[in-house]
């Protein structure tokens, strides 16, 4: 890291930690103060990425590659425009690929992700099954399978799914996350106590414990804020951290039924244009579900 890159890196963490001053004493409510919380710069194109484009855009004029060389190139530009938000232009790319080349489980995963993302279960439940067809290993679809089950409603069927995907490796903290949070539609009484389980068994050395131990109450909101503020190498890693860590925490707010600060949290954790993490890119699907729900509060307490 250059000295000024340096400097910028401290400042950032000097201006985040002055921001959870403000936090200080927030409990598990809406009366949260979130007017000044922990922010990073947003993620922005990179050079690499650009003349990446640049380069792959040169490669597909040319008239003597084959269909197998083809198929790999739009594949490659989709990713890079997905890595950049520009997902419409990503699922053409994919879209292309598929039309060149069908047997590719890592483009059938990408897309069942779009699917899910975009509310069609049922084609994303496809998009994954194709997947797993192809290659039977592959390292995500049967977690995105389960989510897109997940936020299809259908728990038992996404409960197989990501159950299976969390006994493959018991040390993987987003795995047992997302148990916990299909636990608390699923069985709600007895969630807490799986999380706690499967904490225990873990090595507890990723940074992504420090989620469950939010959920279980070992630490508080500020602590675990102030703790990706001070603990973060850079503003990429900070924007991550930040990504996970406002997703997570509206969920909590959600499945406690405060719809408010849901709301708000999921608007802060697209601020960062993390556009890769899986938290970013079911944030909007969750603001739309959490927005209704509100709403339909709301008509409620007003029809009383």
């Amino acid at each position: 890291m250059s000295g000024r890159t340096a400097l910028i890196a401290n400042r950032l963490k000097l201006a985040c930690l002055a921001a959870l001053m403000m936090l200080t004493g927030c409990t598990a409510s809406s009366q949260s103060n979130w007017t000044h919380p922990p922010m990073a710069v947003p993620l922005q194109p990179t050079i690499q990425q650009q003349i990446q484009l640049a380069r792959i855009d040169q490669l597909l004029k040319r008239n003597d590659l084959d269909k197998a060389t083809v198929a790999q190139m739009y594949y490659e530009r989709g990713l890079l425009n997905d890595s950049l938000g520009l997902r419409d232009l990503a699922r053409l790319d994919f879209n292309q690929s598929l039309s060149l080349k069908a047997n590719q489980p890592d483009v059938f995963n990408i897309l069942g992700v779009y699917f899910t993302q975009s509310a069609h279960f049922d084609a994303a439940y496809e998009a994954f099954d194709s997947t797993l067809e192809l290659n039977v290993q592959h390292p995500f679809a049967q977690r995105n399978r389960g989510i897109a089950l997940y936020y299809g409603g259908r728990l038992d069927l996404a409960h197989e799914d990501l159950l299976a995907h969390y006994q493959q490796d018991l040390n993987d903290p987003y795995r047992v996350i997302w148990l916990y949070i299909l636990d608390r539609e699923r069985t709600p009484e007895a969630a807490l106590g799986k999380l706690k389980l499967r904490f225990d068994a873990s090595d507890k050395e990723s940074w992504g414990w420090q989620i469950v131990r939010l959920y279980l109450g070992e630490i508080t909101e500020s602590q675990f804020l102030e703790q990706i503020s001070s603990e973060s190498e850079d503003n990429t890693q900070l924007a991550e951290r930040l990504t996970e860590g406002y997703f997570y925490l509206a969920k909590a707010y959600q499945l406690q039924g405060d719809y408010p600060a849901a709301i708000m949290l999921y608007k802060i954790t697209l601020a960062g244009n993390v556009y890769e993490f899986v938290e970013h890119r079911f944030a909007l699907l969750e603001l739309s579900r959490v927005m209704s729900l509100y709403e339909a509060q709301n008509g409620t307490q007003e029809a009383e």
